[in-house]
């Protein structure tokens, strides 16, 4: 990959106008390979170490960075092999291939990332990163705080102890509610388990969050690539 001047590669990965790139640089707030950079400084996007602030940038043009509405009834996984429907169909069918990070089960709905950049998507699945995970949970009968209160301190499961980090009641009606959930693990159907050893069978379950990148109003089904403040946003989730 050519060589390219600093601001323009900054300015291309979304950090505003070349002049207001240059004025980043003037300000001393860019480094490149460990050194603070000058405004004549030069980059190979796919190997120069820069950061803004401390945090690093992935300058690589070919890099993406989505946020999904993964509908219930599709699988997390780019080619299913056994022919259900997957992420593959919902995706650009154009530009670098992407994975998903992370998944969410088959009947589970809402939030998922998906990228090329093996190093942020690696961090974020880490648990040492401790990356929230936000869920509203519909379950068919009436949750109490007792429920809250053994989803807190944590269920024993067959893989081991999990626990929610935070949890709330936003409807409770005789014969059905919700709730809303954190958690900042990922296993395999963690919280669908964790409900079912509390006495709470789910009805649906959409995923609203993960990190600082919220679903909002992204329709089901539907794609769009993150904005540059969020893919930092997600940088900085994972600094240690």
């Amino acid at each position: 990959m050519p060589v390219e001047r600093l601001q323009r590669a900054l300015a291309r990965a979304g950090f505003g106008s070349r002049r207001a790139c240059e004025q980043l640089i003037s300000s001393g707030r860019v480094s490149v390979d460990g050194s603070v950079a000058t405004l004549g400084d030069r980059v190979d996007p796919s190997s120069s170490k820069v950061k803004v602030d401390g945090l690093g940038v992935n300058l690589d043009p070919n890099v993406r960075y989505y946020a999904l509405h993964k509908p219930a009834g599709v699988v997390t996984t780019m080619r299913d092999p056994q022919g259900r429907p997957d992420l593959r169909t919902l995706m650009p069918s154009t530009g670098p291939r992407v994975f998903p990070v992370g998944r969410l089960d088959r009947d589970s709905e809402g939030l998922l990332l998906l990228t090329n950049d093996g190093d942020l998507g690696n961090r974020l699945l880490h648990p040492s990163f401790q990356i929230e995970k936000e869920y509203l949970v519909e379950v068919t009968t009436r949750p109490t705080p007792r429920h809250v209160a053994s989803l807190r301190a944590g269920v024993e499961l067959e893989d081991g102890h999990a626990a929610a980090k935070a949890v709330r009641i936003v409807d409770a009606r005789q014969d059905r509610g919700a709730l809303r959930i954190v958690m900042t693990e990922g296993r395999k159907r963690e919280v669908r388990r964790m409900l079912a050893g509390v006495g709470l069978s789910v009805r649906r379950l959409v995923r609203l969050r993960v990190g600082p990148i919220l679903l909002g109003n992204l329709p089901p089904a539907q794609v769009r690539e993150l904005t540059p403040a969020e893919v930092r946003a997600l940088a900085r989730a994972v600094e240690r």
